[in-house]
This record gives structure tokens, sequence and C-alpha cells, in this order.
């Protein structure tokens, strides 16, 4: 049998418990290329993030 809560749990406990529960995502366009992406979140298509250039083609390292 399963064990039964002692005490009730109060409204924003159980709040912010499901707070974290997203179902449905929210996207935004991505300034510089305008493709869909989540927001906060560095462009998985073009590599930018607010405006800047924040990843891009890794340098090949020649050995001398």
């Amino acid at each position: 049998m399963a064990g039964e809560p002692k005490r009730r749990h109060s409204k924003s406990r159980k709040r912010v418990r499901r707070a974290s529960i997203s179902l449905a995502q929210s996207y935004v366009a991505c300034k510089n290329c305008g493709k869909p992406t989540l927001p906060h979140i560095v462009c998985g298509s073009c590599g930018f993030y607010n405006g800047q250039k924040v990843r891009g083609e890794k340098a090949q390292v020649t050995k001398a």
C-alpha cells in the first residue's frame, strides 16, 4: 500500500512545483537569420546570440 502524505502542501509550494512543468515551449525568431529558436539560447543555425557571434567554425590547428 502506498503511503499517504502527513500534511497538506500549501498553494505556493504546489505552484512552485508545477511552474517547472512546461508543456508548451515558446519560440522566437532569430534576429540574424530569422529561424525559430528558444529564447535566451544561442541560435543553432547561425551561432548568434543577442546580435553577437558566439559560436563559429572551429579553427583548424596545424602542427609547426
